[in-house]
This record gives C-alpha cells, structure tokens and sequence, in this order.
C-alpha cells in the first residue's frame, strides 16, 4: 500500500511523507513509530488566520488516500474566499453583534463544501500575481470596515449591491474563482468536483468535552471562531482520548483544535508536552529543560479542563491535523501532528509531537469520521 501511494503521488505531484521520515529522537526523546496515516506535503497559511481550511483540507486529502482514491491538492483559499462572502452575511444580519475575523471552525469548511463545492489548487490559488502565500492582514482590515460602514446603514437602509460590492473587494484581493475548470481533460463545477470525490461529508463529526453542558449531546461551543454557532457533540474526556486513540489506531485521521499559547507547545523544538509543574513554578533549569528529555506529564481531569476552559487560560488558537502516532522510551504516546506554518524544525518536517497530556489537557474540539469512535461511545450520541 505504501508503495501504491508513493507511485500514485509521484504520478500526480504530491510528494506525501514517509513514516520514517520523522525523527525517531529528539534531543533527549526516543521515540518508537506506531501508526502513520497517507498524508500530501506541508502547507504554509503564512500571514493568514486560514488553520481551519488548512488543517480541514489537509484531513479530506488524508481521507481521501485512506478510501484508496488519488490523492489531491485542494484550494484553501477558495473555501477561504466563500467564508468571507457567509461571515460578511452573518456579520450583516446580526448588526455587527458577530465575530467578524480571520479564523472559524471545521464545520465551517464542511458547510462550505456542501453549498459551494471544492476546487484543486491548480484552478484556483486564491493568491495574487507573484505570491504562493496568503497575507491577509490589510484584506480582512478593509473587508471589515466595509461590514462595520454597512450596518450603519448611512442611507437609511441596506442597499441591494452590498454584496457585490463586498464580493469585489474581496475578488480584488484574492481573484474570482472560475465557474468552470478543466481536471484531467475533464470540464468540472466547483460542485461536480466535490461530489466527484466521493466523500460523504455526513459522516464526519465534531467533538468536544466539557462538562456546562450535558454529555453525549450536542451544544454550541462558546469560542470566538464559532461565529456560525456549529454543534459539538460532548464527550467525557477519557471518551475524547479513546476516541483519538481509536481513529488513529485504525488508520483515521483528525482534524484537531487545541490551545498552542502554551510555553511547552514550541514547532521550533517539535514538541508539546503538559508537565506536572506548571511552567510558574518551574526553576530555570526545568524551564531550559522541558524540550531535552521526556519528564512526568499531568494528566487532568474533566474538572481541571473545565477550570483552564472557565478562566480563559484554555483557547481555541489553533487547527492541526493528527496523523499517527509514536511513543516515546517511557511509554507516553505522543500524536503526530501535521502543522501548516512550513517547515519551522528541520527534522520534523512541518509536523509535531503532541503528547497525550497535553491533548487531555488543551484539546478544544476535533473533526472524526463517525466510523473511528469506538462503537461503545457511538451508542451513546443520538446523531
């Protein structure tokens, strides 16, 4: 199999990673492989807030090496484009009463795809003449004046060609999609494309753990990239990690949110751990140290995630996508976490060891294909 993805990538331009590309030690850290999904290269979002097209696009190419389909490069910035265009109506509606930024959630990509498709990199990049990366300061500055010049509505009230003199700002930015393009000599829609894919975008589901609100059903997660106010459904937390453990044991991948304000959360060494003392009450030495050699983790409970969850102190920062993972010479699992800001360590190749505790601890919410929760879980969710 890994030789059939190696030709079929070769053949179609997507140079995917090989398991034993990763290190197996850092510094200190020896680590064992266990399980690694098909995954397509490395992204860089770059001056963008665009995780969430990124680390969601990245787990539909997975997903699509995993049915044994042909792998792809699908456009970030054209789902990112029409995020712009459904923000902007939301933002609109609610009178400026709504998040209006850069970030969002999964379910977001999801919601897109089913009502404006997908398109390939190749048809559409979403960059403009000169750049193959996104910089999006100065366009979500002018995007979001304009809603804020809207909703004051200067004449009185709303005129009819708001939108498309919003969509043009943005098209300004980022190009007009096609309507059309061509794949293979094939002529495509941005929906025929999608639906020529073959993934059932029902079958995917968010997941989260808190406990202010009941478990095994759905709620709205109060963080600020939830602007569209999508459903989670709420697992205890050691259901959330034998959940992960499942998906990647079997082959799944996740789409996973999680807080990386950490200061034991570095690309720059590859890592994320959660160490037993908090990093206020780490000497100097431990400080300079945490990154060296595997050190006694804490692993919290469901009452502790709720009080980091309650203070702030735990964040929605930032979409990565859970490829595999390893172990380290002590035992912990660490999940192997596929980053989109380039290569920051040389060795790791864009991607990150994540420990176990550290998930428990700063995990927001993930993205599984329905088939990866354990099937003692799945009884328990009325989906």
């Amino acid at each position: 199999m890994k030789q059939l993805f190696t030709l079929l990538a070769l053949c179609f331009g997507l140079v995917t990673l090989a398991a034993q590309d990763l290190p197996v030690t850092l510094n200190g850290y020896q680590f064992t492989l266990k399980k690694m999904a098909g995954v397509t290269p490395v992204e860089n979002q770059n001056k963008s807030g665009t995780c969430w097209v990124y680390s969601a696009n990245s787990f539909f190419e997975s997903e699509l090496i995993r049915l044994g389909k042909t792998p792809v490069n699908l456009s970030e910035m054209y789902t990112v484009r029409a995020g712009y265009l459904e923000r902007a109506e939301n933002y609109v509606r609610r009178q400026g009463s709504a998040a209006f930024g850069q970030g969002a959630e999964t379910h977001d990509v999801l919601k897109i795809v089913r009502e404006y498709g997908l398109m390939p990199y190749s048809a559409y990049s979403g960059f403009p003449a000169g750049q193959d990366k996104p910089v999006h300061g100065e366009m979500e500055a002018v995007l979001k004046a304009m809603v804020d010049a809207l909703v004051k509505m200067p004449d009185g009230k709303l005129s009819k060609q708001w939108m498309k003199a919003y969509a043009g700002a943005l098209d300004g930015y980022m190009g007009a999609p096609p309507a059309k393009f061509t794949v293979d000599g094939k002529e495509y829609t941005p929906q025929s494309y999608a639906q020529s894919l073959g993934i059932n975008l029902d079958n995917y589901v968010a997941l989260t753990s808190y406990n202010h609100h009941d478990f095994y059903k759905p709620f709205v997660l109060e963080v600020a990239d939830n602007w569209s106010n999508g459903l989670f459904y709420n697992l205890p937390i050691d259901e959330l990690v034998q959940t992960a453990d499942n998906a990647v044991e079997n082959g799944y991948t996740i789409v996973w949110a999680s807080d990386v304000s950490e200061k034991t959360f570095s690309a720059k060494e590859g890592l994320a751990v959660w160490p037993q003392t908090t990093w206020d009450d780490m000497s100097a030495e431990e400080k300079g140290g945490w990154f060296k050699t595997p050190l006694k983790e804490k692993w919290v409970t469901q009452e502790e995630r709720q009080t980091e969850f309650d203070q702030l102190t735990n964040t929605d920062d930032h979409g990565m996508h859970i490829t595999g993972y390893v172990t380290d010479q002590n035992g912990t699992k660490y999940y192997i976490v596929k980053n989109s800001w380039g290569v920051v360590h040389p060795d790791m190749k864009g991607y990150l060891y994540i420990s176990q505790p550290y998930f428990r601890c700063k995990t927001m919410s993930m993205l599984v294909h329905k088939d990866a929760i354990p099937a003692a879980i799945r009884k328990k969710i009325s989906f």
